[in-house]
C-alpha cells in the first residue's frame, strides 16, 4: 500500500501532504495532552509492532504491493484515531527515509491511508460496533478488516487520479489482496486485544475502553 515516488505527480502529492499535515498538527497537539509514563512504552510497542507487520508484503501487480496496517490497533488501544496518525507518521518517515519503502513526495498519501484513513475508519467502526454487538473483540476484528480494506482503496483511486493506472483494474486488485489480508488483521488486533487486556486491564480503562 506504500505508494512510491513518481507514482503521483507532485502538484497532487503536495495537496496529500498538506492534508497530512493538518492531521499531524492535530495528532501532535493529541501526544502533548494525552501521553503519559504509562502510555509512552505502549506507544513505542505498537510503533515497532506496526513497522514489523508491515514489512511483510505482498506483491499487488501494477508497481503496488499489500500488507497489513495497524492503525485500527493503536487507535482503538490508545484511545484516540489521532494515536493513529501519530504512531503511522512516525512508522512511515523510518520507512520511507531510512528504508526506502514508500516515497518522500507521496509520503503524505500514504500517512493519510494508513494514519489518517486507517486510524479513522478503524476507530469509529470500533466505537459504533462495540456498542451494537456488546463484544469488544468482534468490532476491533471487524473495525480492523475495514481499517486495512478502505485505504487501500483509497490509494486504489488516488493511483487513478494521478494516471497511474486504471481505475477499475486498481480497485479490484488492491481490494482483493486487502480483503483478505484484512482477515489477518483482524485476527491479529483482536488478539493483541485479548492478550493485552489479559495481562494489563488498567491499560485498556486508561485509555477509556473497558474490556468484554
Amino acid at each position: 500500500m506504500h505508494i512510491p515516488d513518481a507514482f503521483i505527480p507532485i502538484g497532487q502529492a503536495a495537496v496529500y501532504w498538506l492534508i497530512a499535515l493538518v492531521f499531524i498538527v492535530l495528532a501532535l497537539r493529541w501526544a502533548r495532552n494525552e501521553l503519559d509514563e504509562e502510555k509512552v512504552p505502549l506507544v513505542a510497542v505498537l510503533a515497532a509492532g506496526i513497522f514489523a507487520i508491515q514489512a511483510f508484503n505482498l506483491p499487488v501487480g501494477m508497481g503496488t504491493s499489500g500488507h497489513l496496517v495497524g492503525g485500527a490497533l493503536a487507535a482503538i488501544l490508545l484511545g484516540s484515531p489521532y494515536a493513529a496518525v501519530f504512531i503511522l507518521t512516525l512508522v512511515l518517515l523510518v520507512q520511507g527515509i531510512v528504508f526506502g519503502d514508500g516515497g518522500i513526495t507521496t509520503m503524505g498519501a500514504n500517512i493519510v491511508n494508513m494514519g489518517v484513513i486507517g486510524g479513522f475508519v478503524g476507530y469509529y467502526t470500533y466505537m459504533g460496533l462495540k456498542g451494537a454487538v456488546r463484544n469488544t473483540y468482534l468490532a476491533a476484528a471487524v473495525a480492523a478488516w475495514f481499517a486495512c480494506f478502505i485505504p487501500a482503496l483509497a490509494a486504489s483511486v488516488e493511483m487513478w487520479i494521478a494516471g497511474t493506472f486504471p481505475l477499475v483494474p486498481g480497485l479490484i486488485a488492491m481490494g482483493t489482496y486487502h480483503a483478505a489480508i484484512g482477515i489477518i488483521e483482524a485476527v491479529i488486533t483482536a488478539g493483541a486485544i485479548y492478550l493485552i487486556t489479559s495481562a494489563r486491564p488498567d491499560l485498556m480503562k486508561s485509555t477509556g475502553e473497558v474490556s468484554a
